[in-house]
């Protein structure tokens, strides 16, 4: 089998995120990497907290804490909060670790042996008061656009303008609130990307083919506006250092790499971590993953529209530039937004559910599904309370739940705790194998394709064809004039829970476990079920114990849905 290598969007560590940030790269990149594995893929899924830049050091000056010990804090914060969404990653690291300074570090050393990286001086705002150069976020006014008085010194938040700081009016420090601000000069290192333009171009056009148009439309924007040369290096305290020994003067001024430079490379220091992490018993390769590996590993890389620039052009740049067989990205999946009522989700205006608050308002399995059924694919869609309730009721409580419990609940009552054997399969059981297979090879292709909606409706579809066949046999009356019958109804729909377990587990792993847990199989290793094994349905033999589990899914209310619009606002949000 293949060996895969999957990564999501580094989730920056300025507090919890929200399910915007959720739906855009992390859970459609779990979702892929169980699907992987069930299939008997070799994977490795990589993710890792986005450490470095200005606003990390601001929110530890706004907690009173140093950089370091609220990026520790902050990063165990939302990995709690990923492990309940059952985002199950190899390894999730932290940007700041020393494995991707190293790594960061030799890149930049060979950009700089190879031409890619030159020293420029630039003009850039200092404050006297602060005794600093402020980069850009550190400077704060009043937009020159909209009038918003709190922009930041890159891009103002309300109207979205980009901005340099000497835009600004009234400018102000936002370490200090000093308003006695300097232009002084200073030098940086700038990456030469206008020199890779053409190793770019190149580069994108043997890959677009596999990447949606959201992903493929975005690097040729940036292609078509042109590659610029930009400032890799910043004057913050927090960062990776530029090091001494190639640029002793910047190094002596205590400049470090600017985040966008790091922050892609950790995915190959997340992996140096993963392998420094292993157990004395066991050998991690982390190289073999992304070092001549072209031939060896696929991978896949899951983001929101707004980091795909990063990934299909800057990084890729990066990459080429250094000269050494460092593995490139093979699908860039890209997402649109999730919106709330049509508003944006904020993470700085707390506008929105973010991921805390959904785990504690409903088990994971309720969002992961809803949320992977109308993922932002083709374009941007839109969260409401009330499309929730409907899905959750119709598909996972209706559809799926009561499918569960009808069958279980019913077998035990007439036929006592063990699967029951009954008559042997007949024509409509025939006839619902082949739907089933059907179905199930639809179900693949989809999450193949990376096409998730569309996977989310086969799978339902998988659901509802159980449901079909328990309508058309009716059990409940079949017992009445002919037990046998009724047994080889259960039986039947028993192997459907059983096989809905296994394929359902990408997207809802706590349901699908307890479904595949009420079987007492003494031997329960089957990780896939092929469209060919569907057709027969008889995993789940004659005499097997099972147990009813819990409810899977409970139904949401009108009572439900008028206690979340007031927590959470509603059509006015």
């Amino acid at each position: 089998m293949a060996r895969h290598l999957v990564t999501s969007a580094l989730p920056y560590i300025n507090g919890i995120k929200h399910l915007g940030n959720m739906v855009g790269s992390m859970l459609p990149a779990d979702v892929y990497s169980r699907y992987l594995r069930l299939r008997g893929h070799d994977v490795l899924y990589i993710c890792a907290t986005d450490e470095h830049g200005t606003p990390a050091e601001l929110a530890a000056k706004a907690a009173g804490t140093s950089v370091a010990e609220f990026c520790a804090q902050a990063h165990d914060a939302q990995k709690a909060v990923y492990d309940g969404f059952e985002l199950a990653f190899d390894h999730f690291g932290r940007s700041s670790s020393h494995q991707n300074v190293e790594i960061t570090q030799h890149f930049a050393r060979k950009l700089w042996e190879n031409g890619f990286i030159e020293e420029r001086a630039i003009s850039q705002v200092y404050s006297p008061v602060d005794g600093r150069f402020l980069p850009d976020r550190y400077v704060e006014g009043t937009c020159p656009h909209c009038g918003y008085d709190k922009a930041r010194g890159d891009q103002c938040e309300n109207c979205t303008r980009v901005l340099d700081p000497t835009d600004l009016l009234e400018p102000r420090s936002a370490i200090s609130g000093s308003t006695e601000l300097e232009i002084r000069e200073t030098k940086h290192l700038f990456l030469l990307q206008s020199r890779l333009q053409h190793e770019v171009e190149a580069w994108v056009a043997r890959h677009e083919a596999d990447w949606p148009q959201l992903s493929s439309s975005i690097a040729r924007k940036w292609l078509t506006e042109g590659l610029h040369d930009r400032a890799i290096t910043r004057d913050l305290d927090w960062g990776v250092p530029v090091p001494a020994d190639t640029w002793p003067e910047l190094a002596a001024e205590g400049k470090v790499f600017y985040v966008w430079f790091d922050a892609p490379i950790e995915y190959i220091g997340a992996t140096k971590e993963w392998a420094d992490a292993a157990p004395d018993s066991e050998r991690r390769d982390w190289k073999s993953w992304w070092y001549e590996a072209d031939d060896t590993v696929r991978y896949t890389q899951f983001m929101a529209k707004d980091n795909v620039p990063f990934h299909t052009v800057m990084f890729p740049a990066t990459e080429l530039g250094v000269r050494e067989p460092w593995k490139k990205v093979d699908v860039v999946k890209g997402f649109n937004w999730l919106t709330y009522y049509g508003g944006k989700f904020s993470t700085s205006q707390k506008r929105g559910i973010f991921t805390d608050a959904a785990l504690e308002t409903l088990p994971a399995d309720y969002w992961r599904y809803f949320l992977i059924a109308n993922a932002p694919e083709s374009d941007d869609s839109s969260f409401t309370w009330e499309h929730f309730a409907a899905t959750v009721n119709k598909d996972l409580a209706d559809t799926l739940g009561n499918f569960v419990n009808r069958v279980l609940s019913f077998s035990r009552k007439r036929f006592g705790d063990e699967v029951p054997a009954g008559a042997a399969a007949g024509e409509v059981e025939t006839k619902l194998g082949e739907e089933i297979a059907r179905l199930l090879a639809e179900y693949e292709e989809h999450m193949d394709a990376l096409q998730y909606r569309k996977a989310a409706a086969a799978l339902r579809a998988l659901w509802s064809a159980g449901n079909s066949y328990l309508e058309e046999k009716a059990p409940w009356l079949e017992i009445k004039t002919d037990p046998d019958g009724a047994a080889l109804t259960l039986r039947t729909a028993m192997n459907l829970i059983h096989l809905y377990a296994i394929v359902s587990e990408p997207l809802i792993p706590t349901a699908a476990a307890a479904m595949r847990g009420a079987f007492a199989l003494e031997s329960d290793t089957a990780t896939w079920v092929t469209p060919e094994e569907a057709k027969s349905l008889t995993t789940i033999q004659p005499g097997t114990p099972f147990t009813v589990p819990p409810v899977l899914f409970a139904k949401i209310t009108d009572e439900d849905l008028e206690s979340y619009r007031e927590r959470f606002g509603g059509s006015d949000a």
